[in-house]
């Protein structure tokens, strides 16, 4: 490791242990009260004797130590109530950091209810954790790649602000412009402005609006039957527009994936070889291609299902019949995994020839 990397590295980690450590002492920021647990009480187990019930319940009595507001210092009586299961409640233990909410007694004893736990230290670990593995992998391209995903990620928030705030917006239009941004400025910051960015840019551009568009005519051709919108029942706008805006931004993660290892891979097989035939260059591609597609294609299937297992086990357990359950929580997001696998495939061949209509034009001008 050279000084300048030890510097870089030194620099990083010192970062990492200033901020968790702010972090870990920033109650002083919150209007709520926070209480650090100091003692628990596992008080007797509800339902122990009552076969009907699966899930037993067990009380808690916390004490904790309130560590901001004006009563800052004073201990505070907490009654808690958990499950095994865990799924809508928690077990607490010393040194949890819980937001309260405080009931002054006729007394001078503290007592309050417990509105959950702070969570903020192990979301900025987790967040280091993958800055941390971006960098070290990618280097220069990993910060490039850092910077781009918080700009997406900003642009994204304030172009749904912009639509929540405005009745006339359409989202599908906002998000095509999205689609837009976000393949132009990944791609820039990540490959540089490169004749592989032109290329990779155009594969992902064509891919993505392709596989969009034969997402609404198959939906116009067929009326849309099968398609089960009951999830998006709380909206007040078309769930139309708005699921075939989320196709549009779900498909092109996977897409611009897609192009960029294509014609990143076509352009360094040129790069190494600048006599290379045009047809060798298009088998190679092919090859690259048929080796990624159906890793990529179960990537989006495992991403868009996972979110629904959860529903899936509660139909169930409720009795619903396997058919309903499946229909009810899987037929949009099957939708998405199957409208960006097509986006998929079609980008493969879409990258293919664009890489190489790029370096064909190269080759001309020698």
């Amino acid at each position: 490791m050279n000084k300048k990397s030890f510097y870089l590295y030194g620099s990083i980690l010192l970062c990492v242990m200033l901020s968790i450590l702010f972090v870990q002492n920033n109650f002083y920021l919150y209007d709520d009260s926070i209480a650090e647990v100091v003692t628990v009480t596992l008080n007797e187990q509800q339902n122990a004797n009552d076969p009907t019930i699966n899930d037993r319940l067990f009380d808690q009595t916390l004490v904790g130590k309130l560590v901001n507001g004006e009563q800052k210092g004073e201990l505070i009586t907490l009654e808690n109530t958990y499950s095994l299961s865990g799924a809508y409640d928690y077990e607490y233990k010393i040194g949890d950091k819980l937001f309260v909410s405080i009931q002054k007694n006729s007394g001078s004893d503290l007592r309050g209810t417990i509105d959950g736990p702070k969570r903020d230290t192990y979301v900025l670990a987790a967040a280091w954790l993958f800055i941390v593995t971006v960098l070290l992998v990618g280097k220069k391209s990993g910060w490039f790649s850092i910077v781009s995903l918080i700009i997406n990620v900003l642009v994204l928030l304030l172009a749904l602000t912009v639509y929540t705030n405005s009745e006339n917006a359409n989202l599908l239009l906002i998000c095509s412009g999205l689609v837009f941004f976000f393949t132009i400025t990944s791609l820039f910051l990540v490959s540089g402005n490169t004749e592989k960015t032109y290329a990779a840019i155009l594969a992902t551009l064509t891919g993505t609006f392709s596989a969009l568009l034969i997402a609404f005519i198959v939906m116009q051709l067929t009326a849309e039957k099968g398609l089960r919108y009951e999830e998006m029942a709380f909206i007040t706008r078309s769930p139309q527009k708005i699921f075939l805006a989320s196709i549009l931004v779900g498909s092109l993660g996977a897409v611009m994936d897609i192009a960029i290892t294509i014609t990143s891979s076509l352009y360094e097989l040129y790069d190494k070889n600048n006599s290379i035939p045009l047809t060798d260059l298009r088998a190679s591609g092919k090859e690259i291609g048929a080796d990624i597609m159906g890793t990529m294609t179960n990537v989006l299937f495992f991403a868009y299902v996972s979110g629904s297992i959860p529903m899936i086990l509660l139909y169930l357990k409720n009795g619903s019949t396997l058919g309903y359950t499946l229909s009810m929580n899987l037929s949009l997001e099957l939708t998405r995994a199957l409208v960006g696998s097509i986006g998929i495939v079609l980008t493969i061949p879409i990258s293919i020839y664009t890489a190489t209509y790029f370096i064909q034009k190269r080759r001309s001008h020698k």
